[in-house]
């Protein structure tokens, strides 16, 4: 299979499908630039191999329909300040203006397309839509590994319009490669820490992670629907009853495979869902009538900084308790804190999943993680074992 580093892309107009859905304010100003700043060694590579580089995004969801507060036209600008050369637009994706802009780029230079989900058959993954995109660039290179689960047309159907000439971005092959080293061949011991606040978003991932990991930490709201599986009381906590059963066969699957299940034995309860809340402290499996759960406790998190610790191979995905409320935080930012301790002891970590990506960044140990995943859903597929279309779309020839 080709790869950046050693494909030449000199004279060459590279069509390139990267991640540029950023969340922006009321005034259009990008609010976090992470996404952005994640494709810039892909571009750079392209320019400086003395091609150029056509960037093709979504933003938002249009729904087929244009929507001029969803244009990318001001993150080609902001874009502009991060590349530090000159970056175009075009106004359509599609058409003659991208057409011909796409034409008159000459080495080095930096096109941006609008924004693809303006038209209906980017989403449906219309075949002929692939081919008119397809005709802008000589070779073809995938980025955006948060939407390489959804198979629409820039990410997976456009990829058969070049046969000899598709390959992945530096991102799209550093996710690849991190989730390879957790789910392939990790080094032992290799510990999952999922949370959330539903078993039923991670059923499949448990599942999966259950024939891979030594050690599985489950935390969140979702560690409620196992407490009470095994007879707990969880008072007013969240609990999927039709989940019960479901939580007792993953508990029994851990056990038959020799994985050492943590569920959390203490936690923070509050008497109703806010910052402001009554809280105290009480056993994981004892909460009062009328209290809820909100974070793991302190024998909790003592239990699973241990386990984190004794890894050399750690996955977290999902936080341990309502961490953006501040009195109920203290649970991910432990596990924030001894997953970044782990990793500086030389343990390989991954950090995917919206919620502890903010977590990492919030409490500022993104750079003490050994990867944070770009990508959300697309993650959280391919911990369930799934192949995705975007990947699968690269990989065959």
């Amino acid at each position: 299979m080709l790869n950046m580093d050693s494909f030449n892309f000199n004279g060459k107009k590279a069509l390139v499908r990267v991640d540029l859905n950023v969340p922006q304010d009321a005034n259009g100003n990008v609010t976090d630039d992470s996404r952005a700043m994640a494709i810039l060694r892909t571009v750079k590579k392209i320019t400086s191999d003395g091609g150029s580089a056509i960037l093709m995004s979504h933003l938002g969801r249009p729904k087929g329909k244009v929507n001029p507060a969803m244009s990318l036209k001001p993150i080609a600008a902001y874009l502009e300040g991060l590349l530090g050369v000159p970056v175009q637009f075009a106004t359509d994706c599609v058409g003659p203006d991208a057409k011909a802009k796409a034409a008159a780029l000459k080495p080095g230079q930096v096109l941006v397309l609008e924004n693809l989900r303006f038209h209906p058959e980017e989403e449906a993954g219309d075949e002929a839509f692939s081919k008119t995109l397809s005709e802008l660039g000589d070779v073809y290179v995938n980025d955006a590994f948060g939407t390489a689960h959804r198979a629409h047309a820039s990410t997976t159907v456009v990829a058969k319009f070049f046969p000899t000439a598709k390959l992945f971005g530096y991102l799209m092959q550093a996710e690849i490669d991190s989730v390879g080293k957790v789910l392939g061949h990790p080094a032992r011991p290799m510990t999952a820490i999922v949370g959330g606040s539903k078993v039923s978003s991670k059923i499949e991932v448990l599942e999966n992670l259950i024939g891979t990991c030594d050690e599985l930490i489950i935390g969140g709201g979702m560690a409620n629907t196992f407490i009470k599986a095994q007879g707990g009381q969880t008072g007013a906590s969240l609990v999927e009853e039709d989940l019960l059963e479901t939580a007792r066969t993953i508990i029994k699957k851990a056990a038959d495979k020799g994985v050492k299940l943590h569920i959390p034995t203490d936690a923070v309860v509050a008497d109703a869902f806010a910052e402001t809340a009554n809280t105290d402290q009480c056993a994981g499996d004892a909460v009062p009538d009328g209290w809820m759960a909100l974070d793991i406790g302190p024998k909790s998190i003592e239990a699973f900084r241990t386990a984190v610790l004794r890894s050399k191979t750690l996955l977290w995905n999902g936080p341990m308790g309502v961490f953006e409320m501040k009195p109920f935080q203290q649970g991910t930012i432990a596990i924030a804190t001894a997953v970044a301790e782990a990793t500086s002891k030389g343990a390989f970590s991954l950090v995917g999943g919206g919620d502890s990506v903010a977590a990492v960044n919030q409490f500022g140990l993104a750079d003490k993680i050994s990867y944070v995943s770009t990508g959300g859903g697309a993650m959280l597929e391919y911990l369930e074992g799934k192949v995705l279309p975007g990947i699968a779309a690269v990989q065959n020839s």
